[in-house]
């Protein structure tokens, strides 16, 4: 059975996409999750105007995340840690960190679209992708210091 994908569904195809698959996956699993519909005439007209709006939509969503993408480039983050013997950190610097430092500097970014392999958990500077769309990619520098904290 030919059936047109809604959405990305992993190891079968990208949204949009005619594909081949089994009439049984078809009725019982994708069509009424709502992944799929059937590949009948009206529908496949129906895509080629659900792929032009799309290629727009796509084209602009590009260049937002690239005027964004320019704006980040080479910025600087600074971020205070608390710290103990020897300079080990109290915690960790996470995406959702990351994130509200750039909003307080005007940057409106998605944590989800900062790409931490895993959270800073050390003094330094680190530079930290930003996936703004699939094809925009920033680099941002994080330096974190340590906080200085009064003594009594």
């Amino acid at each position: 059975m030919q059936i047109i994908l809604r959405q990305d569904v992993e190891k079968l195809g990208k949204m949009g996409e005619v594909v081949q698959v089994k009439a049984v996956y078809a009725r019982n699993f994708l069509i009424p999750r709502g992944v799929a519909y059937a590949a009948t005439k009206s529908n496949l007209a129906r895509l080629a105007e659900d792929q032009r709006v799309l290629a727009h939509r796509g084209l602009k969503e590009k260049r937002v995340a690239g005027d964004l993408a320019s704006k980040l480039e080479g910025f600087r983050v600074t971020v205070t840690a608390l710290v103990g013997e020897e300079d080990r950190m109290f915690g960790s610097i996470t995406s959702q960190d990351i994130a509200e430092l750039l909003r307080e500097k005007g940057m409106d970014v998605d944590r989800r679209k900062i790409h931490l392999e895993e959270p800073i958990r050390a003094l330094g500077e680190y530079d930290v992708p930003i996936k703004l769309h699939s094809d925009v990619t920033a680099t941002i520098r994080v330096e974190v210091v340590k906080e200085t904290a009064l003594e009594s």
